[in-house]
């Protein structure tokens, strides 16, 4: 007899030896049965309904395929990627660019139409000046009544007013700095961003607009004049503003007056007179948060017009005032008072007699 499963005359020739059956590796299995398009009626559906012997069912509800699960992906990634790149691209923002702005500098010098008035007494000088009624020293700079902004408490206000009035008092009434040494108090207080200009300004001087030392701070030439008298005369304003969400602004605009006379003078025996030095200075701040909290400030613009100087002279690094008794060499322009409240835009101009003291 032959073996299970064979047929009784044996296996066929050209099947598969062995007694395999070639259908073996085909499985029905449940879930190819459950797949299947046609459906065959049983035999009792059949007679009861004389239905056909099958039919068509309907299609089974199946998830995303592979493929299309893919392409909703890649256009969430694409859509996620350009709201990302809306929010961070790789260009500076106007306000990265304002911050990175360096310091614009313009010193205006104001020659005097005559001789220079002089007298031994500095306080009559003033007194016989427009800057009679002016305070003395930082008395001279104070802070105006603070409001908060839309995006800027009333402490952080107050706190851009206080920096800027602390870089104009070292800055401009500081004997240190005005005779010509000490830089270092002033640049403490500059944005870490603008150390580089400040340094480079003072090695390498240049009447380029952005690195004169005399657009930075006030400074006499130590060769040329010293103070008569300590007690510099100031006058003016400070007013704060919010630039953006992000940063506040602030406005000085001061005139200050200096008593001046020759360096060594008195050591020598010479003749001490002294004279009047009147030097106009605006300044503009800008402050951002970590400026507020680090008590730094960038200065954006210096505009200066100062006399008695002359043309001839540059001053770039030093002022070089014309002192009691001497005259210009070279005139300018139209006379400029610098204790006018308009803004000036001669690159050289005259000291209006106006502004001189009556001696």
């Amino acid at each position: 007899m032959g073996g299970p499963g064979n047929p009784p005359e044996g296996t066929p020739e050209g099947a598969p030896g062995g007694g395999e059956d070639e259908y073996r590796s085909v499985v029905f299995d449940e879930s190819f049965v459950r797949a299947a398009r046609l459906q065959e009626f049983s035999a009792e559906e059949r007679i009861a309904d004389h239905a056909p012997a099958v039919q068509r069912r309907p299609p089974l509800r199946r998830g995303l395929s592979r493929q299309a699960l893919v392409l909703v992906l890649l256009i969430a990634v694409a859509f996620g990627t350009a709201i990302y790149m809306g929010v961070r691209h790789p260009y500076q923002t106007p306000a990265a660019q304002e911050r990175d702005e360096p310091l614009r500098t313009t010193v205006v010098p104001l020659v005097p139409e005559g001789k220079v008035p002089g007298s031994a007494d500095p306080a009559y000088l003033y007194e016989h000046s427009p800057a009679a009624q002016f305070k003395t020293g930082a008395e001279g700079v104070p802070l105006p009544a603070s409001r908060r902004t839309a995006h800027f408490s009333d402490s952080q206000v107050v706190s851009a007013l206080t920096t800027a009035k602390d870089y104009i008092v070292r800055s401009a009434l500081d004997p240190a700095v005005l005779t010509g040494g000490e830089v270092r108090a002033v640049r403490v207080l500059l944005d870490t961003d603008q150390l580089d200009q400040f340094d480079q300004s003072f090695a390498r001087p240049s009447a380029d607009g952005h690195h004169a030392p005399t657009g930075w701070l006030v400074r006499f030439d130590p060769a040329r004049a010293e103070l008569a008298d300590r007690n510099v005369r100031v006058q003016g304003t400070l007013r704060a503003a919010e630039a953006d969400a992000s940063t506040l602004e602030v406005t000085a605009d001061h005139t200050f007056v200096y008593a001046l006379r020759a360096a060594g003078a008195a050591d020598e025996g010479g003749k001490d007179e002294a004279s009047l030095f009147t030097l106009r200075r605006e300044l503009h701040f800008r402050f951002d948060r970590d400026n507020l909290r680090l008590h730094q400030a960038q200065l954006v613009v210096s505009y200066v017009q100062a006399g008695p100087l002359s043309c001839a002279e540059d001053a770039t690094n030093h002022l070089r005032p014309l002192l009691a008794g001497q005259t210009a060499k070279e005139g300018g322009p139209a006379g400029t008072d610098p204790y006018a409240t308009g803004s000036a835009t001669a690159l050289c101009g005259s000291l209006a007699t106006s502004a001189q003291p009556k001696v």
